[in-house]
């Protein structure tokens, strides 16, 4: 599964964005997908996962009420609604998947598959 990652961009506190994660070469049916972020000079830090079949979801409780994933098996791609976002939510975001994730969908060794990443800038 290759994955890339897109819709990052500079904006002021307050505002919202919504990243993609698009995934090519198989179908994502049966994968959890998750966001994580990384901010300079701190670790990766997970923030959402979706199971794809099912659509249940999972979020850090750091994001949870501000950030939203999604999914659309139709263009096997992810989505991550932020709304209200402040200058700390300045990081790097990737996707990722794998597939029977199970509990330590948290994890970010869990995964296999990563996109890029794709930079937020909140100003504030």
């Amino acid at each position: 599964v290759q994955l890339q990652a897109s819709g990052g961009g500079l904006v002021q506190a307050g505002d919202s964005l919504r990243l993609s994660c698009v995934a090519s070469g198989r179908t994502l049916s049966g994968h959890v997908v998750a966001w994580f972020r990384q901010a300079p000079g701190k670790e990766r830090e997970f923030l959402a996962a979706i199971g794809w079949s099912g659509g249940v979801t999972y979020y850090a409780d750091s994001v949870k009420g501000r950030f939203t994933i999604s999914r659309d098996s139709a263009s096997n791609t992810a989505f991550l609604r932020m709304n209200s976002l402040k200058p700390e939510d300045t990081a790097v975001y990737y996707c990722a998947a794998d597939l029977y994730v199970g509990g330590t969908y948290y994890k970010e060794g869990t995964y296999a598959y990563w996109g890029q990443g794709t930079l937020v800038t909140v100003s504030s």
